[in-house]
Formats: C-alpha cells, sequence, structure tokens
C-alpha cells in the first residue's frame, strides 16, 4: 500500500509542478458532447481543428480536453459516427481557456457521398486514439447482427476476428486462445462474473438498454487488471434528458422493454426489463419440457449537479431459473434445480477539477449466487461471490504531448464453495482485499508516434499473500496519411478464476496458498489502413503465454488425502489443494479485419489464423495439447444491406461463419465398470490414447435476417424475421459411445438445426 500511494504521489507531484513552455500563452479547449436529441453524452466522439495537427477523442463520460492551443483563430470539428458533423469558430486570445459543449445533430440520410479525406480525424483517430487491439460497436450494430430469436451482444461479438465460439448453445468468449473467465466484463464499472443465461445461449446484457461497448482483446493499458485475455467494458443509456422515449420488443423468446425519461432540467433515467415466456407458451403444448426461464433488468439515474460535478446511480438484477423433473408422471418427483444470478449495483463521482484534470470515483458492488439441488441423490450446492470496490480513475492533460492517467482500486472479495453429496461434503470459505494502483503515460513526441507506457501494482491478501508489479507499453508509428504500424507488450495478473467442471455449474475460486495467481505476458504488432474511403483495415499478430490456469481434478478421490470427516464419516475438504490442478497455456495466431461501417451496404470480414496449446500438470503425460476451443481458422462475414431507396426501411442482414473442426478426445479402448449407488445401470469407461488427439468436422453456418420498418407519426413498428443456419447443416457437438449392445456405437451429437424466429420492435 506504501508503495501504491508514493507512485501516486510522485505522478501528480510531477504533474502539478510542472509547467510547459509557452503556457501563459496557450490555452485549453474542453467540454462535454453530447447528442442533441436526447442529451446523452457521446462516447469517443472526435474533436479537432481543421488545420491544426491537434485533437482528442471524448472518453467515458463524454469529455474531451485539448491543451496547449495557440493564440489564433481556428474552426473546430467534431465528428461522429451516424451525426451531421459540427463545426465552430473558435478564437484563442491571451490564452484564456475555454469551455465549451457540444450538441451534435442525428443524421437524417447518411448517403456513400460522405467524403472523408485521407488527412480527415477518423483515420487520425483509428491511427492514433483507438487503443490498441480494440473493436467498438454500437447497439445499431448489435440489432442488425442475425441471432438467435433476439440480439444479443456477446453472439455479436463472436463474429469478431479472435474471438472464437465453443458452440451453438454458448455467448462464451474465448478470446485469443483465453477462457471466459479470463474475460472482464463491467457494466458502468462494476464486474460482472456470470454474462450469460440459459446456461451460454443468452447473454445477460440487454442490447436496448445499452449506450456504448468496447472490446479490448489484448494489450490493454494499465487501468484495468485482474483479467488475463481481454476488457469487455459496456455503459448503459443514462437516459434521455429532453423527452420521454421507448422501446419495446417481443419475440419467440421473450418481451423486454426500455424506458427514459428527464428529470427535471438537471437529470434523467432510463430503466430497461426482460423476461422469458416459453416456460407459459411452449407448456401448453408439451408436457415434459422443463420449468425454465430468466429474467433481467437495470435502471440507471444520472444527476447533473453543477457543470463540475456529475453523480450516476447504476443497478443491475438477472436471474435463471431451472425445474426439471426426470418423469413427470411419477408419484414423487425425482429431479433437480438450479437457481443462479447476478446482482450489481455502483454510484459514480464524475468530477473536473480543472480544465485538465478530470476524474471518475466508483463504489460498486456485484454478487454471483449459484445453487444447485438434485433430489434424488440427496445432493445440493452452493457458489457464492461477493465483491465490494471502491476505485477512481484521473487524467491530466498536461500539453499536447503528454496525458497522464492514474489511480486506484481496492476490493473486497468472499468466495464460498460448498457441495454436499451422500460420498463427500467441500466446504471452502476464502476472503480476499486486492489493492492496486497503476499510472499511466500518453506520449506523442512527433506527429508520426504515440507512445503510451504504464505500470500497474496489485497487492493480494487472502490466507497468502502476492505483490506483483504489471508493466504495459503499447506504441503507434503513423507511415503515411492513411497507414499506421503498432505494438505492444503487458503483463497481467488475475487472482479469481472460474473452473469448468464439465458439468451444470462451474467453481469460482480465490488465488493463495493452495492455487498459485495466474499471469499472462501480451506481445502484440500491428498494421492499419484506411484503404479507401469508408473502409478499414487492420492486420495484427499475437502471442500470448498464460501460466498457472487451473482446471477441475478429475481424479480427486484418488488423489487428496483427507484428515477431517462430517459427523456422520464422511470426507470433508475445505481447501483447493486436491480439487484442481495446475496448468499453462499458450495462443499464437494472426487476425484480418475489413470493415466498413456506413452506407447501404455496410459490415466487416474477418479471418483468424490461431493455435492454442495447454499443458495440465499430471495429465496427457505433462505434454502439450489443444484445448476444446482451439480452432487453426476462421472466416466471419457480417453485412447489412438497404433494399429499399429509404435507408433503414427494409434491411437484410447476413452472418456466415467457418471454421476448423475442434479437437476432441477418442479412446483407444473401454472397459465396464460395476454398478454403484450413483449409476444403477452398466456404464463404460474409456482410457484415451492422447487428450484431444482427433478433430471435428469442420464448421460452418449461415444466418439470415430481414427487417421492415414502419414509420407512423410518433412512433415506428418495424417486424422481423431471422432464419439460424438457413443451411441445415448439420454441424457436430460431440460424439458419444454407446455400449448399451455391447459393442461400440459412436452417437453424433449435432448443434442447433435451421430455426426461424419472428418478433417486432417499436419505438415510441
Amino acid at each position: 500500500m506504501y508503495r501504491i500511494m508514493m507512485m501516486i504521489l510522485m505522478t501528480t507531484t510531477l504533474v502539478f509542478a510542472s509547467s510547459g513552455p509557452g503556457a501563459r500563452d496557450a490555452a485549453t479547449i474542453s467540454g462535454f458532447v453530447y447528442n442533441k436529441e436526447n442529451g446523452e453524452a457521446l462516447i469517443g466522439a472526435n474533436v479537432y481543428f481543421e488545420n491544426l495537427a491537434m485533437g482528442a477523442s471524448t472518453n467515458v463520460s463524454g469529455y474531451y480536453v485539448i491543451p496547449s492551443v495557440p493564440i489564433g483563430r481556428y474552426i473546430l470539428v467534431c465528428d461522429y459516427l451516424g451525426f451531421e458533423t459540427y463545426k465552430k469558430t473558435i478564437e484563442i486570445v491571451n490564452g484564456e481557456n475555454v469551455k465549451l459543449n457540444i450538441y451534435m445533430n442525428v443524421s437524417i440520410l447518411e448517403t456513400e457521398e460522405i467524403v472523408i479525406t485521407a488527412d480527415s480525424i477518423r483515420t487520425a483517430e483509428r491511427l492514433y486514439r483507438k487503443p490498441i487491439s480494440t473493436v467498438q460497436l454500437n447497439p445499431k450494430q448489435i440489432n442488425q447482427v442475425p441471432q438467435v430469436a433476439e440480439a444479443d451482444l456477446l453472439r455479436s461479438l463472436q463474429t469478431l476476428p479472435g474471438i472464437a465460439p465453443i458452440s451453438d448453445f454458448s455467448t462464451a468468449l474465448y478470446i485469443r486462445g483465453g477462457t471466459p473467465d479470463q474475460n472482464l466484463h463491467l457494466l458502468d464499472g462494476t464486474d460482472v462474473y456470470n454474462p450469460e443465461h440459459m446456461f451460454g445461449l443468452f447473454s445477460t446484457f440487454n442490447a436496448d438498454a445499452i449506450k456504448h461497448i468496447e472490446l479490448s482483446k489484448g494489450g490493454f493499458g494499465a487501468e484495468y487488471g485482474g483479467r488475463l485475455s481481454s476488457v469487455l467494458d459496456i455503459t448503459n443509456l443514462d437516459g434521455n434528458r429532453e423527452k420521454f422515449e421507448g422501446r419495446a420488443s417481443i419475440s419467440v423468446l421473450s418481451a423486454k422493454t426500455t424506458l427514459q425519461m428527464p428529470i427535471g432540467n438537471f437529470g434523467s433515467i432510463s430503466g430497461a426489463i426482460r423476461r422469458t415466456y416459453f416456460d407459459k407458451t411452449v407448456a401448453e403444448f408439451i408436457d415434459d419440457i422443463p420449468d425454465y426461464y430468466f429474467y433481467d433488468g437495470s435502471i440507471k439515474a444520472f444527476f447533473e449537479l453543477d457543470k463540475n460535478n456529475r453523480l450516476t446511480l447504476s443497478y443491475y438484477g438477472g436471474n435463471d431459473y431451472l425445474d426439471y423433473k426426470f418423469n413427470t408422471e411419477a408419484t414423487e418427483k425425482k429431479g433437480f434445480t438450479y437457481d443462479w444470478g447476478n446482482k450489481t449495483a455502483s454510484l459514480r463521482w464524475t468530477r473536473v477539477f480543472t480544465p485538465r484534470l478530470f476524474s471518475n470515483f466508483w463504489v460498486t458492488y456485484s454478487i454471483f449466487r449459484s445453487r444447485f439441488k438434485m433430489n434424488i441423490f440427496d445432493m445440493y450446492e452452493n457458489n457464492d461471490i461477493d465483491d465490494l470496490t471502491f476505485k477512481g480513475n484521473l487524467e491530466y492533460h498536461y500539453s499536447d504531448k503528454l496525458a497522464v492517467k492514474f489511480g486506484f482500486e481496492q476490493k473486497n472479495l468472499e468466495v464460498s464453495y460448498i457441495e454436499d453429496d451422500p460420498q463427500t461434503a467441500i466446504d471452502i470459505k476464502q476472503d480476499a482485499m486486492q489493492i492496486s494502483g497503476y499510472t499511466q503515460l500518453n506520449i506523442r513526441p512527433t506527429q508520426s508516434w504515440l507512445i503510451e507506457t504504464g505500470v500497474r501494482y496489485n497487492y493480494f491478501d487472502s490466507d497468502k499473500t502476492f505483490r506483483n508489479w504489471a508493466p504495459r507499453f503499447s506504441t503507434k508509428y503513423k507511415l503515411n496519411e492513411t497507414i499506421g504500424l503498432k505494438a505492444a507488450y503487458g503483463r497481467y495478473y488475475q487472482y479469481l478464476n472460474q473452473i469448468d467442471r464439465f458439468m451444470v455449474s462451474d467453481v469460482w475460486s480465490l488465488s493463495g496458498k493452495s492455487e498459485d495467481r495466474a499471469y499472462a505476458d501480451h506481445y502484440l504488432v500491428g498494421y492499419q489502413q484506411e484503404i479507401q474511403k469508408d473502409y478499414e483495415l487492420e492486420v495484427e499478430a499475437f502471442y500470448k503465454k498464460m501460466n498457472n490456469t487451473y482446471s477441475f481434478n478429475q481424479n480427486i478421490a484418488a488423489e487428496m488425502k483427507i484428515d477431517t470427516y462430517t459427523p456422520d464419516g464422511r470426507p470433508l475438504i475445505e481447501n483447493t489443494k486436491y480439487v484442481f490442478k495446475r496448468g499453462d497455456s499458450k495462443s499464437y495466431g494472426f487476425e484480418f479485419l475489413l470493415r466498413k461501417d456506413v452506407g447501404r451496404l455496410n459490415g466487416w470480414i474477418g479471418y483468424t489464423y490461431a493455435h492454442t496449446l495447454t499443458k495440465i500438470d499430471g495429465i496427457n503425460l505433462n505434454r502439450w495439447f489443444a484445448p476444446r476451443h482451439d480452432r487453426s481458422s476462421t472466416v466471419n462475414l457480417v453485412t447489412n444491406i438497404d433494399l429499399l431507396k429509404e435507408r433503414e426501411k427494409l434491411v437484410l442482414g447476413m452472418n456466415f461463419i467457418y471454421s476448423s473442426g475442434q479437437p476432441i478426445t477418442e479412446p483407444g479402448s473401454a472397459y465396464v465398470i460395476a454398478s454403484s449407488p450413483f449409476d444403477p445401470y452398466r456404464s463404460a469407461s474409456y482410457a484415451p490414447t492422447k487428450i484431444n488427439n482427433i478433430r471435428l468436422p469442420f464448421y460452418a453456418r449461415m444466418d439470415l435476417s430481414l427487417t421492415y420498418k414502419i414509420q407512423y407519426k410518433n412512433w415506428s413498428m418495424s417486424p422481423y424475421l431471422q432464419i439460424f443456419n438457413i443451411g441445415n447443416r448439420k454441424n457436430v457437438w460431440f460424439i458419444e459411445y454407446d455400449y448399451d449392445e455391447g459393442k461400440p456405437e459412436i452417437e453424433v451429437i449435432q448443434m442447433m438445426p435451421l430455426l426461424p424466429t419472428v418478433g417486432v420492435n417499436f419505438v415510441f
């Protein structure tokens, strides 16, 4: 803690004690950028001078700063996708600072004739201001990607290069060889530990409630920590500050609505709610369907206390419930129930201390609850996470060549895993405190170079203390007006891991005496070009080495040494020493992305070539093998086409994916074991010769959507048709071996068939 405070103190002292040359003659221009129609702050808007090589992008609060502007008369320009370009003449006199809030008008017609010149700020922003290896999407793009029943954020992200889905049934993100728990999911600044509904079929994030999405696939800066692979930062709508606004959607899966309204002239509020209803509808026609539903809801309130202070309150709650009966006609209903979900809450204070010093401070609380009970075996299992966090991020713009970010984070974590069955009892309770501090410099020594360097310090105290420094570095070099090169390195640590047990539920566990902290090193190089008007090309190569990753010990019964027993004589496990096995992983490859965001034809095409290898202590003779999510080649194509002259009247969407087959294990032999209380039938055990030694056939799928917009005076209606897997390709999920007849029979389990769905969206 002492080192963290000294690091922050030294940074702030350096910043405030220094004064740049010409400071008395130069001025700072700063302010917020808003959507004029509803008062929402715009994230990632580009603010720059027309004939002066100076500019900035708005941050997560919609705030921009352009320091060290010399005396003179200039034209200030603001660009944002989907909005009319803003221009205003600014005169700098005697170094007087200018506070300018910009209000952007929504573009009525977005035509192909919009000209973006080679030296425009859009090219510069892509080359310099967008963080390395980062992808940004807006809600409109999410809604246009064909999905299963309704728009889904995580499924849309799965169409991007470097992100591998595990199957049709999962929205989990396997990013550059990492596992889903290695992704940091932030919703309005708060950690979300289970971002999926329906065992991964749908994500917990309601697309209608989202304002901005930014995904960093690697090499992210010192501001973020706690995960090995990626950061998904989601910002929900603050609320319409001008008028009441609503959206509603009905699909074959669910119904949802999002409402926004102003609070006087100083704030706004937004809320969203969603619930599935096939437990009420399908159950009327099919008797044996399990009783299952999920719901989620969010509410967010924004208050502008004065010109320099803002307060934001945010809440999210979601839950899944499954009640499955093995035989619905039996007198005694044998089966299981599974109940799980997230709740998050946050309070954010935004403070503009000076035009150059901007800050955000959060208090957040996140909980995850998992409850599984199987009454046929008198078994239950609980897994809980409680996370109370305090954190702050500050930005100081010293000059047009130097900006400093610094901040802190304190996490108080409680994790418990309890299991009770007729043979064994598990009662593991863990708690920890994590304190982190970081500083980061953004340096632009010339018009061609941009350097970002920083360090993050982590202090993690559970039943063992870890102290780790995590350096970060990235650089970008501009070859000419349209081409740039980039490179990055970073060290990342993770102290909370989700262990896949290949069962209904997984297990969360903290690092400590039994589990070492996981860490990873990222190496990235890339090329970026705006090849012609509106077309952007990105190519990145990466190498990632992950150490101390853990998996569930399938041989726990034979390896564990028990010293404690329950009162009825069952073994009692109170730590994770024998529950998990340590391992290492590595991943390497390259990605290609060609993207066009505007015009009647828009979308992207991506290609990924990558390999992931993992090694687990005591498994596969300690040799490297490819995990299930390894896919060597993947092609993605997403397009949206306006079919009529009137924009967005009739839109055809297409999503195509091709990937090489996933690895699976082919057994070398099998043998039948005796019956047990848990298995009253003959069952076979398999002896593999090598882990994941063969691959499934290649995967291919095409989805289509058609949306027709009907505009009325004060509201609109958009019925849509979505067809998942229009070719009805029988993609293989996994293979089973059936020994019921005495000799092995191969049974192929397939993924989703052709699945058409309909729905309608309302805007009012």
